[in-house]
């Protein structure tokens, strides 16, 4: 037997205890081995994406093979969680969810109280909750099965991959197990599975194995797998109306200030449960509700949709805002890194995470925010010159301080294809940017933004502009062998005088000019 953590092939999943592949039980050799792991992940965070789904796996698995002794193993972790005792996020509430009615009796039929999404109420309003709909109703979906006693080979949905990503094959394997058991696919746990399978048409020898099954749900799959899944969204990039104001005790918010995106309405709806629609719909960015800051932003939020990162970004992008421009408290610092490992293409609405993550007020985020603009570079999908402009709009806006930053940004620039340890305790190895380091992924984001910076200076838009920024860009400029010009330093740096703005500028100007 080995020990790795967090590595998933086809419906074998490694989570950080002994495995034994894909028989019965799943990752897990027997209940007693799970429940130390279902301990552990309540008490914490929820676990890792693999982690997670791989215990909702295997109490599935092992509810249709020995409910007696899983319900035995996992009692005395239901006993911890008495009364006002309640774990500290969502993605452990749910797991505490499908844990009690595993243990409860069989027969009730309805889902554990603390899971009883609240959000269904505004399905048909609310804009922001769609992601998390999806999340929640696969869960329902899972204690209902418990509670009353049905059974399932596997999820289908189990993901193949750390983002989330369901291979077709293995879906399609799955599907297989399940015609040969008897069983149904059930409609949460399908569409998810479905919305997790992407990246363009699948396999025809996949494809066609899909067709040679006779469950019901066949036909669909057959074609959700030929298309090659749902389709990337249109997207709208907005600013709130109005002049920025500063922040209101009356009203909290800080009006005009912040830039948010939009898609627009996806086609297919109809063939998922009714919580996913909020999914298809065009999303209104400007368009508010009182419970946008309810902790959404988690990275099983990202896992539900790998291939469309732009989707749950733009739906969370408030949340991550007010970690910003409200200094709201952290949220899940694992979201950002999360979202910029999807397997999908990275738009604006990830590149927006990132720039308010970089000014947020809470140290882990702007951790985060670091790690997931490397892990972008690193992967070759960061858009510096976006980002770039879009944090000095967002500067001028009065939404991001520029001290926080340049502090930020000299983190990501400090990090090198060498590094070992974390990037402010947050970033990994695994998220560098190339030979030249963190320097060579932030070069690009400051050449953008400083052209509209001094701008604003000159126009007495902005009063003066933070001289470590000009120092920081002389230093990824050096590091990364940036030659050419950026506009207005060579105007600020013309300048009479030895400020440390016009002393940073000509060296920034030396620089470039190969000097």
């Amino acid at each position: 037997m080995e020990r790795e953590e967090d590595v998933g092939v086809g419906v074998g999943v490694v989570v950080g205890v002994d495995v034994v592949g894909d028989g019965a039980g799943g990752g897990f050799g027997s209940p007693a081995v799970m429940a130390p792991a279902a301990d552990a992940q309540i008490r914490g965070d929820g676990g890792s994406v693999m982690a997670y789904e791989a215990l909702l796996d295997g109490v599935v698995r092992w509810s249709a093979r020995d409910r007696a002794a899983l319900a035995a193993a996992l009692l005395p972790v239901t006993e911890r969680w008495t009364g006002a005792h309640r774990p500290r996020t969502r993605a452990a509430e749910r797991l505490l969810a499908v844990v009690r009615s595993a243990v409860g009796p069989v027969g009730t039929g309805t889902a554990e109280p603390a899971e009883q999404e609240p959000a269904r109420g505004w399905l048909e309003t609310c804009q922001h909750e769609a992601v998390s709909l999806v999340v929640g109703e696969r869960i329902q979906e899972i204690c209902a099965w418990l509670r009353r006693g049905e059974t399932v080979p596997m999820l289908l949905a189990m993901p193949s991959r750390p983002s989330g990503a369901v291979e077709p094959r293995d879906l399609v394997m799955r599907l297989t197990e399940y015609e040969q058991a008897g069983a149904r696919p059930g409609p949460a746990d399908l569409g998810q599975a479905l919305l997790r399978c992407g990246g363009g048409p699948a396999d025809e020898e996949v494809v066609g194995a899909a067709a040679e099954l006779t469950l019901p749900e066949a036909p669909r799959v057959v074609a959700w797998l030929r298309r090659g899944g749902l389709p990337q969204p249109e997207w709208t990039v907005e600013r709130e109306p109005g002049a920025p104001q500063a922040p209101s005790r009356r009203y909290g918010a800080r009006v005009g200030r912040r830039i948010l995106v939009g898609t627009q309405t996806l086609e297919g709806r109809g063939d998922f449960p009714r919580t996913y629609w909020p999914l298809f719909r065009r999303f209104e960015p400007l368009i508010g509700c009182n419970h946008i800051l309810l902790g959404h932003r988690e990275q099983h939020a990202a896992a539900a949709l790998p291939w469309h990162p732009e989707i749950v970004a733009a739906r969370l992008l408030t949340e991550v805002a007010a970690a910003a421009d409200r200094n709201g408290a952290s949220g899940s610092p694992e979201f950002l890194p999360a979202l910029a490992r999807s397997e999908g293409p990275a738009g604006p609405a990830v590149h927006l995470g990132v720039a308010y993550g970089l000014g947020a007020g809470p140290d882990a985020d702007r951790d985060a925010a670091v790690e997931a603009l490397l892990a972008l570079a690193a992967q070759g999908r960061l858009d510096g010159a976006f980002l770039g402009g879009e944090l000095a709009r967002l500067v001028l806006l009065g939404t991001l301080k520029l001290p926080t930053v340049t502090a930020s940004l000299r983190l990501a620039a400090g990090a090198t294809g060498g590094m070992t340890g974390g990037v402010a305790g947050g970033a990994t190895a695994g998220a560098t940017a190339g030979a030249t380091g963190g320097a060579e992924a932030v070069w690009p984001v400051l050449a953008s933004a400083l052209p509209e910076l001094l701008a604003a200076v000159d126009s007495g838009l902005l009063t003066r502009l933070h001289p470590p920024l000009l120092a920081l860009a002389a230093d990824c400029a050096r590091d990364c062998g940036a030659r050419g010009t950026v506009a207005g330093v060579d105007v600020l740096a013309g300048r009479p005088g030895s400020s440390q703005s016009v002393r940073e500028a000509r060296r920034l100007r030396a620089t470039l000019a190969g000097a």
